[in-house]
């Protein structure tokens, strides 16, 4: 899961999206840097990321990548998984619009940027002005997200040549994408993170 789906999953089991957004900027223990509530949604973010990763239906996606990219399906797969959620954005809230739902995230997560570390701030500069989670939608900008992680950081260079191996499973991907995230919505509802 990517930025889009922790904070969908956050608000569904009423998580701090703040902590579910910032978790991947947080190393070791949060519990004498954040709030509680804040800690709580690091803390489900991370559980999320391990049950997503364990799923068979995410694992058998491994092999629909060349061994040349398969190191980094895991990360590739979690931003395709972000493609389909903004793609069928209205079957799992039919009652919000995705721009609606980045702009009440955006109100709940900017305040309180300041007592969060650069780099995560510096992801806000571009994630909501630049309006990614409504982008997640369109498979080029899918392309562009994967070849600025890998230009940013050299040991993820095969994220840029692995988006081929998407648009080449593209609709079986999908198709693992139904098997697996309403069960994951399910759980969010359900408190079960």
């Amino acid at each position: 899961m990517n930025f889009l789906a922790h904070l969908h999953l956050a608000q569904l089991a009423e998580s701090s999206l703040l902590g579910n957004l910032l978790a991947d900027f947080v190393r070791g223990n949060p519990m004498n840097q954040y709030t509680p509530e804040v800690v709580a949604g690091i803390m489900m973010h991370r559980r999320i990321d391990v049950l997503t990763d364990s799923q068979p239906e995410v694992r058998a996606c491994y092999d629909y990548f060349s061994p040349s990219f398969r190191r980094v399906a895991p990360i590739t797969l979690d931003i395709v998984w972000d493609h389909f959620l903004a793609r069928h954005w209205q079957q799992f809230e039919p009652d919000c619009s995705l721009p609606h739902f980045a702009q009440q995230a955006r109100h709940l997560i900017e305040p309180h940027l300041a007592q969060t570390p650069q780099r995560f701030q510096r992801l806000n500069d571009y994630l909501w002005p630049d309006r990614w989670l409504e982008r997640y939608a369109e498979l080029p900008f899918i392309a562009q997200v994967l070849q600025g992680m890998a230009s940013r950081r050299p040991k993820l260079q095969a994220l840029a040549g692995s988006f081929a191996d998407v648009e080449h499973h593209y609709h079986l991907l999908e198709s693992h994408f139904w098997q697996f995230y309403p069960r994951m919505v399910q759980q969010a509802k359900d408190k079960a993170f």
